[in-house]
């Protein structure tokens, strides 16, 4: 089986990086699917999760909050402002996130709150689904 080299960067540190069957991450037209000898790319990705297939078929999942993505002929990059193992990722500080976010919406403060509150609200509901899936493959 061929492999593809992959590395999952934040601005605070590395991640991942290691040889892979496949990258699955969601671009800003959807979720793409990066197997070796995948054509050359780079695209933004929204906030969510990144799963990779490491070579013995094990499953790795990261929650990213957007970033890009760039796909050479060898390697594979995630270019991430924030990325955590979803392992790692803390539900009730996500909740507390969704739940203020949502508070701002809902009072209708300022412009510039509402943009915040709705970047906000949508990097805690990445955080959560990216949860959501970690235990639904943890269940399997």
């Amino acid at each position: 089986m061929t492999s593809i080299r992959c590395d999952i960067v934040s601005a605070e540190n590395e991640l991942f990086s290691g040889s892979v069957r496949m990258v699955v991450v969601t671009g800003e037209m959807g979720e793409l699917g990066i197997a070796p000898q995948h054509a050359p790319l780079i695209t933004r990705i929204k906030p969510g999760y990144v799963r990779v297939t490491l070579e013995n078929g094990e499953n790795q999942e990261f929650y990213v909050s957007g970033g890009i993505l760039e796909v050479q002929p060898q390697l594979v990059s995630v270019l991430a402002d924030t990325a955590v193992r979803a392992a790692d990722l803390d539900e009730a500080k996500a909740k507390l996130a969704k739940e203020e976010a949502e508070r701002v919406l809902a009072n209708r403060s300022e412009a510039m709150e509402i943009a915040e509150a709705q970047a906000r609200l949508a990097e805690a509901m990445a955080q959560l689904q990216a949860l959501e899936r970690l235990r639904k493959n943890l269940k399997h």
